[in-house]
């Protein structure tokens, strides 16, 4: 209010002394009267000019100090209830606020600070030009080094490591092998590309996940050796029990000098053959096992779908005849590519196709779909959909094990075959099935 009052005053004194002047002016005053009041109405705008910015200069500077994040300024209340007062009072009450959000930031900072450095996985924020921000101690004690000023110094302590880090976009991940001094790590490496005030970093992240590939490979030959020892004692006990049987039966008529009847020949004939047959099918056994532990190395070529698709259509064509099976075949777009090992993935899904025809084939409804896509990752998508009865829960989750198998004169190996050559390629075999409405295999290929 004082303001207010002190500022109206000095206008209203102006507008009185220019009045004058030109009152003076219009009445032919003399040069002396004239330029007196001339002088007065300059020093008048003066004075004006001089409160206001007396006034202003505070919240000027008070505008600076929030600037240059200064919230330690205080300025002096009198109590005296001018307006210089209260102004002085909001100053100080503003700048304690903006003080106290500063203090919780940096309180909040330093929280984060100190989880993001204890965290058991390793972390690593860096700039798109490599400059690296954070590097937690985990990331430390991962890499066996105390500080990582560029993210390319990384390629000296593992070359594939750095490559993976660099090439790696938001939601990618690969597994890489370092050597530590304390042995060899299974490093599983995730990225993630972030924007913050227009500044583009990458956020990675470490996991040395050896003790848990170790723990399942160990679970893993612990299932291989029950599987292998279940199957080879069905097979090798009949054959003992068998050939114990004929060998004694021998023995007794060598012993005894006794004559060989004809009904006997035919029973050794007999047991012998299934020995024979026995012994087929434990060799058979063997060399699905063999084939399971063999997977080549993919050979990468461009395979048009519609091509690769119509050849499956005329490989299965007169299964699907025979049987009533309406096949049916989408690909968008039609021209889609995929780079992939031609022979591998069309493997992959003739042992599908052939699953499929098995589902359907005693159903109402008997139709087999494949259809090939690219998602909204930039993904390939390859689909086998069947109208079959679908699979019981228990066996889906083991359908991908070695052996395993839910027809009576199926070996159990095309299903995790296939998903040994979709992780050769990078890819992934993925199931979903209900009861009573079907299944879908999904083939996934990553861009």
């Amino acid at each position: 209010m004082d303001y207010k009052i002190g500022l109206l005053g000095r206008v209203f004194v102006l507008a009185l002394s220019l009045f004058f002047l030109a009152y003076i002016i219009g009445n032919d005053a003399g040069v002396f009267a004239i330029s007196l009041f001339i002088i007065l109405t300059f020093v008048q705008l003066i004075l004006l000019i001089r409160y206001a910015e007396s006034s202003f200069k505070k919240v000027r500077q008070f505008l600076d100090n929030i600037k240059q994040n200064n919230y330690a300024t205080v300025y002096p209340v009198k109590f005296d209830g001018t307006e210089t007062d209260d102004l002085h009072i909001e100053f100080n009450a503003i700048l304690a606020k903006l003080k106290e959000d500063q203090l919780e930031k940096e309180a909040n900072f330093q929280y984060f600070r100190t989880v993001f450095q204890h965290l058991s996985i390793g972390l690593i924020t860096f700039e798109a030009d490599g400059s690296v921000q954070i590097l937690n101690t985990a990331a430390k004690r991962m890499l066996n080094i105390d500080k990582l000023s560029h993210i390319r110094e990384i390629s000296g302590i593992n070359k594939e490591l750095y490559q993976a880090i660099d090439q790696l976009r938001t939601g990618g991940s690969e597994l890489i092998k370092i050597a530590h001094p304390d042995g060899i790590m299974q490093l599983s490496v995730y990225a993630i590309e972030l924007v913050l005030r227009d500044t583009k970093f990458k956020l990675v992240s470490l996991q040395n996940i050896q003790s848990e590939l170790e723990e399942k490979e160990m679970e893993a030959w612990q299932n291989l050796i029950r599987v292998l020892t279940h199957e080879i004692m069905n097979s090798i006990a009949p054959i003992s029990s068998l050939a114990a049987t004929i060998s004694t039966d021998l023995k007794d008529k060598i012993n005894n000098k006794g004559q060989v009847e004809q009904d006997d020949l035919q029973d050794y004939q007999m047991g012998i053959s299934t020995i024979e047959k026995r012994s087929e099918g434990l060799i058979n056994f063997v060399s699905d096992f063999r084939s399971l532990a063999h997977v080549p190395l993919p050979k990468f070529t461009a395979i048009n779908l519609k091509e690769l698709f119509d050849r499956l259509d005329i490989l299965f064509q007169n299964q699907n005849e025979a049987k009533s099976i309406q096949f049916i075949k989408t690909i968008h777009p039609t021209n889609l590519l995929l780079f992939a090992d031609c022979s591998l993935i069309e493997q992959v899904l003739i042992n599908l196709v052939q699953n499929a025809i098995h589902a359907v084939e005693e159903t109402p409804i008997k139709k087999i779909t494949l259809r090939a896509f690219i998602d909204d990752n930039g993904k390939i998508i390859i689909e086998l959909e069947d109208s079959g009865k679908g699979i019981e829960e228990e066996a889906l989750n083991k359908i991908f094990i070695p052996f395993f198998t839910t027809k009576q004169k199926g070996s159990g190996i095309g299903l995790s075959l296939s998903k040994q050559i979709m992780r050769r390629h990078k890819g992934n075999l993925q199931v979903k099935s209900k009861i009573g409405e079907g299944t879908v295999f999904k083939l996934i290929f990553n861009a």
